[in-house]
């Protein structure tokens, strides 16, 4: 018996246009999901507000490397959210709760994320991938 080879697609680009365009895509269903406003959404991100509108409207490029950072930073705090706390609402609202972990100092983890640095968000995905017991 033969197996049948399928042919390896080509890589992604995550350079592209259409990478960017999808990338972006999650993005909206995310903020949908943790109910981000435009100033939380623009601060996440690293952009300003004309920049996200233009976004929200189509006009999307290939996006830099330091958006593309942040994006996989917080598609990775949505995944581990999502295994830890597998009931859906409660994965979305646990950004918004007070946390007493040494990180949060009490406060909610998006107060952490929306210190502007892509290190906050750093700080929340490796805090999730420890609760998780593993690494990302």
């Amino acid at each position: 018996m033969s197996a049948v080879l399928k042919p390896v697609p080509p890589p992604v680009d995550l350079g592209s246009a259409a990478a960017g365009a999808a990338a972006l895509r999650t993005f909206w269903r995310l903020a949908d999901a943790w109910k981000l406003g435009i100033h939380e959404q623009t601060t996440l991100l690293g952009v300003g507000r004309t920049t996200l509108y233009q976004w929200k409207q189509g006009k999307v490029g290939p996006l830099d490397r330091h958006v593309l950072e942040r994006l996989s930073y917080l598609f990775g705090i949505y995944a581990a959210l999502q295994i830890l706390l597998p009931v859906t609402e409660r994965a979305d609202e646990w950004i918004r709760k007070p946390n007493q972990a040494p990180v949060f100092g009490g406060r909610p983890a998006l107060d952490r994320m929306l210190g502007g640095q892509v290190a906050d968000l750093y700080v929340v995905r490796q805090y999730l991938d420890a609760q998780r017991g593993g690494k990302a």
